[in-house]
């Protein structure tokens, strides 16, 4: 049996264990995880500094350095993430509805694990705490296949997570990662039926198409983000101004950073030029449309690649549009269904753009960097859901449960 397979069925044997653990046991658990990750913060830092000078050695872009990097900030976020996950409801054991039919049979439905998750992602340590906080509270086990350039920040926190779950007696078989990097393991992991319930993807464009194209595992489709921010005719332009720089540069390599700028031809002429010299002024660089490159100095010509692209660095593409249908339709036409601002004044325009945008969040007036579980107030999450099916957008504590149905008889047979 390979190193996966056997993986695969200790975490099936540990999610019988953890499927009935009571919700008291499941959060003091969690607690626990929470305290042991900063009485070893030194050791996680020093490990996580080997991978991120690995990672600079190799060339890596700074975007996705930020991502890997793990402060003593960050750590704390991670901890106080595992906390509020222990402070919120169990949804194992909700009962969604309950009803006696004529013939006297008592049907119900309720939440239930999933049973055993599996995660391939790239480069963030924290979707390691995420993910073990989230699947435990949920009752199911994980499996996690991280990128080579965390391996070692990953590696750590696991074991930190699994000496905490064998304190509490319990198989440490609830998490557990992949430690070989190399591509077969992860095509493998694709393949992992019977042992894998559900198959997460987080990471770049390629890493999604490749698991939602090859996997045999139901796959739930996280977000390849190229999200827009359209500044309306009537935008306030100063808080428009704020919002974009946030949207844009706050953290350039994550999912929910604005990557596409559509701004009204009336305003243009005003806002363009102040909007390109504050994006610059943050080193970012500017592909624009033709009426782009005639307001912002130094802009460089867009080309069709670019209004698709998710940057995930200080780059973002711009275009002056004629009027909202324009925007929207530029919106439909290059959208991954991530998240979509627009900002505006006009009370008609914020409800067409709500109603008429199909995207897991969609905002007015606000930056897309709020597409976050935490933001939300769901704790952690377990990814961006921008498919339909179960769960869309960030994905918290119930879409890690399915339900089943249950009936109780007293002897009734079908006629």
């Amino acid at each position: 049996m390979s190193e996966l397979l056997e993986m695969g069925k200790k975490a099936k044997e540990a999610s019988v264990i953890l499927a009935t653990l009571p919700t008291p046991e499941k959060n003091k658990v969690l607690r626990n995880s929470a305290d042991a990750l900063l009485e070893n913060m030194d050791k996680l830092l020093e490990a996580n500094q080997k991978d991120v000078e690995a990672a600079k050695a190799a060339g890596v872009r700074t975007a996705f350095i930020d991502r890997l990097t793990l402060t003593k900030d960050r750590i704390h976020s991670m901890a106080e993430g595992l906390r509020q996950v222990a402070s919120f409801n169990d949804p194992v054991g909700e009962v969604i509805f309950m009803k006696t039919l004529d013939n006297g049979l008592i049907i119900g439905q309720k939440r239930v694990p999933m049973g055993v998750i599996g995660i391939i992602f790239e480069a963030r340590p924290n979707v390691t705490a995420d993910a073990f906080g989230l699947c435990l509270k949920a009752g199911n086990t994980v499996i996690l296949r991280g990128g080579k350039e965390a391996i070692g920040s990953n590696k750590t926190i696991v074991e930190i997570f699994q000496q905490t779950l064998e304190k509490e007696g319990l198989p440490k078989e609830c998490i557990q990662i992949v430690q070989d990097t190399n591509r077969e393991t992860a095509n493998e992991m694709m393949r992992l039926n019977g042992y894998l319930d559900v198959l997460i993807p987080r990471g770049g464009a390629g890493l999604i198409k490749n698991v939602v194209e090859n996997s045999t595992v139901p796959v739930i489709q996280t977000g390849i983000g190229n999200c827009h921010i359209y500044v309306d005719e009537s935008a306030d332009l100063e808080k428009a101004m704020r919002i974009v720089i946030n949207a844009k540069t706050q953290r350039p390599g994550v999912c929910n950073a604005c990557e596409s700028l559509l701004v009204h031809k009336n305003i243009a002429e005003k806002f363009m030029p102040e909007i390109g010299k504050a994006l610059q002024q943050k080193k970012v660089e500017i592909r624009g449309d033709k009426a782009t490159l005639n307001f912002v100095e130094g802009a460089i010509p867009a080309t069709e690649q670019d209004w698709s692209t998710e940057y995930e660095d200080y780059i973002i593409s711009a275009k002056i549009v004629e009027n909202i249908e324009e925007a929207m339709a530029h919106i439909r036409t290059y959208t991954t269904g991530h998240s979509e601002a627009i900002i505006t004044e006009n009370y008609t325009n914020a409800q067409r753009f709500l109603n008429e945008i199909d995207a897991a969040a969609v905002y007015v007036n606000a930056s897309t960097r709020f597409t976050d579980g935490g933001q939300f107030g769901f704790g952690a999450e377990i990814g961006i859901s921008t498919q339909k099916l179960h769960a869309r957008g960030p994905m918290g504590l119930k879409e890690l449960t399915t339900t089943k149905y249950i009936i109780y008889g007293d002897g009734q047979i079908r006629e």
